[in-house]
């Protein structure tokens, strides 16, 4: 009775979490949406300062440099471009990809600042839809039996051995 309890413990809890995974992805999308414009911002503004001068972006990078200071602000521009280049795509799978999609494709590439920022914030929320159910659904059953097979290993060494019955 105490093994059965624990396992729809198990089952409970599973589902309670994976029915959030719908309402984080939601909020990792939000969060995402926010730093994709604020590097469009510091990008275009780069850039405008590069066009004023008659430059590309390559160009205007290229001529910083000559100080520990350039050398190093170079680099951050460059990482900025390229974080922004792989936020935008990201954004716009997650915008073309279906609830059990999004929840995929930000558990496989979610960016550490937005996801961490994300999570901090992270609000549940009850899985009032149909994705929110059939997670919460798939994550009791998982918890269920997550939790059935530790306990299985667990007490295997100390299970009844069954006899063979004798005539």
């Amino acid at each position: 009775m105490i093994l059965r309890s624990v396992i729809l413990i198990g089952g409970v809890l599973g589902g309670a979490t994976a029915s959030q995974l719908p309402e984080y992805s939601q909020q990792y999308r939000q969060r995402l949406g926010g730093a994709v414009d604020a590097l469009a911002e510091v990008v275009a503004d780069f850039d405008a300062s590069a066009k004023a001068e008659g430059l590309s972006r390559e160009a205007a990078l290229d001529q910083m440099r000559g100080t520990d200071f350039l050398d190093r602000r170079r680099a951050d521009m460059a990482g900025t471009f390229d974080r922004f280049v792989r936020l935008q795509s990201d954004i716009a799978v997650l915008e073309g990809a279906g609830p059990f999609m999004r929840a995929y494709h930000v558990a496989r590439s979610a960016d550490a600042e937005v996801a961490a920022a994300a999570l901090e914030t992270f609000e549940p929320a009850i899985p009032l839809t149909v994705a929110g159910g059939i997670f919460a659904g798939s994550g009791f059953i998982a918890g269920l039996l997550a939790v059935w097979a530790v306990l299985k290993l667990l007490l295997w060494p100390f299970g009844r051995r069954r006899v063979a019955r004798g005539a």
